[in-house]
Parts: structure tokens; sequence; C-alpha cells
């Protein structure tokens, strides 16, 4: 009972926490990237993307391309922890620009039950300490560029 209480973390262990975490996020925000994927072309009319996402004074097809890119594409690397921290830039880019400009500022709204934090926020910090810590050793990164003596 005393280690399951101890601040003492064993190597895998913490490998294994972020393979999780890296798995977990990857996969639900690969699900938010697969569904725009699919219906990429109504999206891209639709007058959410058409008028109201501008990305560098473009509208539609770029800015959703580009989302695509970071909620599908990004996350498949995260999975697998290839590139981990590339797409962890990337995916972080898009949250922030979603929390920042699209919705802007809504990090925390205040709803019938309390309040509530914005999903997009919480996507953000954990990608960012993700960054901090790396993939772990249960990645393809680590299998592929790590420097074992």
């Amino acid at each position: 009972m005393n280690k399951f209480f101890s601040a003492y973390s064993t190597p895998t262990g913490i490998n294994l926490g972020l393979f999780l975490i890296r798995l977990i996020m990857g996969v639900l925000m690969a699900l938010y990237g697969f569904e725009k994927l699919i219906h990429f072309n109504e999206l891209a009319a639709s007058d959410f993307w058409a008028k109201n996402v501008n990305f560098l004074g473009f509208y539609g097809k770029v800015p959703l391309a580009l989302t695509v890119f970071a909620e599908f594409f990004c996350s498949i690397l995260l999975i697998l922890g290839l590139f981990t921290r590339f797409s962890l830039l990337v995916l972080m880019f898009c949250m922030a620009y979603i929390f920042l400009v699209v919705f802007p500022m809504s990090i925390i709204d205040k709803g019938d039950n309390g309040y509530s934090i914005s999903s997009t926020f919480i996507y953000f910090m954990i990608y960012a300490g993700l960054l901090f810590t790396g993939p772990g050793s249960f990645s393809l990164d680590y299998k592929l560029f790590s420097k074992r003596n």
C-alpha cells in the first residue's frame, strides 16, 4: 500500500502513462478530424467554414484542409509517436487558433450547471504537457531516433 501512495514512479510506468495519454488524445482528436475528412465538401460549402473561419485571408477549403491535417493526420502521428513534437506543435496551433480566433476567448463559459472549460483549451494544455515530456519510450520516435548506448 505504501507504493501506491509513493511519489516515486518507475520509468516503465511513466512511459506507459505517456503512451496512454498519446493514444487517448490522438484517438479522440482523430475522430473529430475524420468526420471533417469524410464530409469535407459539405463542410467547406457550409456557412461556418465559407464565411466565419478565416485563415490568412482564406475561407472554406483552405482552413478546413489545414484543420483536417492537424486533427486527423497529426493525431495519427501522435498515436504512433512519430514526429511527435512536430505533430503536437501543429495540434497546439490548431487548438489555440480555435479558442483565440474562431471562438474568441471562450475558454471558460458559464452554463446552467456552473462553469465549463472549453474542450479546445483542455486539448491545448494536454498537448503542451506532452510537448514538454516527449513521446516516451513506447513510440516510433524512440525506436528510430533515440541514441541508445
